[in-house]
């Protein structure tokens, strides 16, 4: 086909002759168009940022005979990457390369214009063959986006023009003769879809027939209350031609028909009583006080979008039946009303700051002691029986999440649970003999005495006042002191702590850490349990879980929280593998800590969690005695010991999970220990809210009642 119909050209001229590049620069009367270091640096400013061979590509000069006009652009793919980067992640960057693979014909282009432009607008196809062959006319443009220069020339021309202003490396072809009954099978020879938005109904007919025998999908808009169909063709080889709705008709019987004698067949496709009042109305108008029947811009740009939307799907492989749909503005713009009440938290009523008195009893004094003690998640996963001679302390195996494998978080749970009942009980007179023995749901005891130990005594108003402090730690150095008194801590309860301060570890570790919590968002069972253990004020019970208050949050951060909590977001990340903003609180955090402490034990039994967590908890009160505040980290990896752990975790990031916990291990310092905690260590200001606990009505039974030895 010439690039020239009735003398208008409608094909840009690539310029890669260096003779004649440098006469159409010379030539006064042309136009040179030259921002391609502009377009370089937007480029290279992309945030996904693209290869060295995308970044490298040569340049191009393309001719605009019809503007007598010279552009420099980037390559075809530099200018693909960048001119479609708005488009992510509606599109990702592999569908968009899908799209680009997509022949799409379109015939009849004044409603087809709007649809053959925003296909090329969002990168939908690689090549458009578009078919028309009537002129633009003045009463064309209140629907046609052309303007007053384009009056006189042929439909298909000006759309081929418009595209090829926008994006000189989609594959235009054009029919500018329009379609009859013996050309269609050329014009769909290639083609993977067909949008049909023809006037002659004969044509309408031909082309689905042909589209039958071709194997292809049709789409088609009718501008009366967004009315869009589907034919599945290439799903349906037998289907009935315009859903059966013309009948037994054929295209010859149509042939030739006028306006007023299609109005019949137009009423058969569009249903009678499914159009809106005033094209009803219109229609008994036809040959009389209208010429044809009347179409809006604006419904036309409405269709072109829907049209789009159907391509895109059919092109990616999305489920897309056969049938009809209608997107209606007005009777959409009629149900306008109020949006509901929002939920949101009371985040200003009802603080607590202070920590939960003690009762005045000895012995309630220690199992209250216990209550106060941390968990992950604050699920509190433990029973507590307390009698005459002791307390005891079980597993609630109810109280687990994923990340608690094989309970060893639990069991780290249960251990600061006991160091907390010996603090107290030490304080109080009745300290007595310890053991621990997990066997099942039975974990630890304390037997009451009248023994004390003055060093655990000592801890008892820290013990209590010990509370997690997750707010951004001021830029100042450690006490000098803090790592002998943290690593003493932590050997008093046959555990060691890492202790790591240099600035450069510490961003490694804020890299590490970011990316577990991005991978804990994309796993859909994490994703959930997470959601799960965080509560909000006003809306969820607050004894149990994370107050999202004590997360220390901005109003944009906690706006941030609410859109991460949606599953179906977190899938179209996961899809993707994005979502590193998801780590972004948990980086900057450890980024500006002081430092990280980690509690490690020499074995992984549910034994040596116990005493890791004893150890968990004397540091953590000895870093805040210290006047540091202290906040307790999750990796997602934190419990995982061999390969069928991070399996469990998440199958899909397993061998992630299994490369960041060895990257961590080597940064922290590990050897073949065990994590029972990781914990930010540094100067804060003081919690704007304190996590609550379950009553002891709840959690703590009466050993007689229970009938238990103690």
């Amino acid at each position: 086909m010439s690039d020239a119909v009735n003398g208008a050209g409608w094909r840009p001229e690539l310029v890669d002759d260096p003779e004649r590049l440098a006469g159409l620069r010379a030539d006064p009367a042309v136009q040179v168009v030259d921002t391609i270091e502009q377009q370089r640096r937007d480029l290279s400013r992309l945030l996904s940022a693209p290869p060295p061979e995308i970044v490298d590509e040569p340049a191009r000069w393309y001719f605009y005979p019809w503007r007598r006009t010279l552009i420099r652009l980037l390559g075809p793919e530099a200018f693909q990457t960048l001119r479609t980067d708005r488009n992510r992640n509606k599109i990702t960057a592999e569908e968009q390369r899908r799209l680009r693979r997509l022949s799409v014909g379109v015939a009849g282009l004044s409603v087809g214009h709007a649809i053959a432009h925003t296909l090329a607008l969002e990168g939908s196809c690689g090549h458009i063959r578009l078919a028309d062959f009537d002129e633009i006319e003045l009463s064309n443009l209140n629907r046609i986006p052309g303007t007053v220069f384009d009056l006189g020339l042929n439909k298909a021309v000006v759309v081929a023009r418009r595209i090829a202003e926008l994006d000189p490396y989609i594959e235009v072809s054009i029919e500018p003769s329009g379609l009859a009954l013996d050309s269609i099978d050329t014009f769909l020879d290639g083609l993977d879809i067909v949008i049909e938005e023809c006037d002659s109904f004969d044509v309408k007919l031909a082309l689905r027939d042909g589209a039958r025998r071709h194997r292809l999908p049709v789409v088609m808009e009718t501008s009366d209350r967004g009315l869009l169909d589907v034919e599945r063709y290439d799903l349906e080889p037998d289907r009935p031609l315009f859903h059966g709705l013309l009948g037994d008709a054929r295209p010859a019987d149509l042939m030739g028909l006028s306006t007023h004698d299609k109005v019949p067949y137009v009423l058969r496709v569009l249903e009678p009583s499914e159009l809106s009042a005033p094209m009803a109305a219109s229609m008994t108008e036809v040959d009389e006080t209208l010429n044809t029947w009347p179409q809006l811009g604006g419904d036309i740009t409405l269709g072109a979008a829907t049209v789009a939307a159907a391509v895109r799907k059919l092109g990616l492989g999305a489920p897309v039946p056969s049938g009809r749909v209608r997107v209606d503005l007005d009777a959409m713009l009629a149900k306008l009303a109020d949006p509901p009440p929002a939920a949101d938290a009371d985040f200003g009523a009802d603080l607590v700051v202070d920590p939960e008195p003690p009762p005045a009893d000895p012995r309630a004094a220690v199992a209250h002691a216990a209550r106060l003690a941390p968990s992950g998640g604050n699920t509190q996963p433990w029973t507590f029986t307390l009698g005459p001679d002791g307390l005891d302390i079980g597993l609630d195996p109810s109280q687990t999440s994923t990340l608690d494998v094989a309970f060893r978080g639990s069991h780290v749970a249960i251990g600061a649970a006991l160091f907390n009942a010996r603090v107290a009980a030490a304080r109080h007179g009745l300290l007595g003999d310890v053991e621990i023995r997990p066997d099942g749901d039975h974990v630890a005891s304390l037997r009451f005495g009248a023994g004390t130990d003055p060093e655990l005594a000592g801890l008892y108003d820290a013990m209590l006042r010990r509370v997690s402090n997750r707010h951004f730690n001021e830029p100042r150095p450690l006490p000098e002191r803090t790592a002998d008194v943290l690593r003493a801590a932590a050997a008093a309860e046959d555990a060691e702590v890492h202790l790591v301060t240099g600035r450069g570890e510490l961003h490694e570790l804020a890299e590490l850490l970011g990316e577990s919590d991005r991978l804990r968002y994309l796993t859909e069972h994490l994703h959930r349990e997470m959601m799960r253990e965080l509560r909000w004020p006003g809306i969820d019970a607050l004894d149990w879980g994370i107050d999202v208050r004590t997360l220390e949050l901005d109003a944009s951060d906690l706006a941030k929280l609410g859109v991460a909590r949606r599953r179906d977001v977190m899938e179209v990340l996961a899809e993707q593998d994005l979502g590193r903003a998801l780590g972004e609180s948990t980086r900057d955090r450890v980024d500006a800590a002081g430092g990280l402490a980690v509690v490690s034990v020499a074995g992984s039994s549910p034994a040596d969690y116990v005493r890791g967590g004893q150890a968990v908890e004397r540091v953590w009160i000895e870093a805040e005695r210290l006047g540091l505040a202290v906040h307790p980290m999750s990796p997602v990896f934190i419990f995982g010991v061999d390969d069928a752990d991070y399996e469990e975790l998440s199958p899909r990031y397993a061998d992630r999970l299994r490369g960041l916990r060895r990257d961590f291990a080597g940064i922290v310092g590990l050897g073949q220990r065990y994590v029972a905690l990781v914990m930010r260590i540094g100067y804060a200001p003081s919690v704007s809210v304190r996590s609550r606990r379950l009553s002891a009505n709840r959690t703590v039974r009466d050993a007689l009642e229970a009938g238990s030895n103690l």
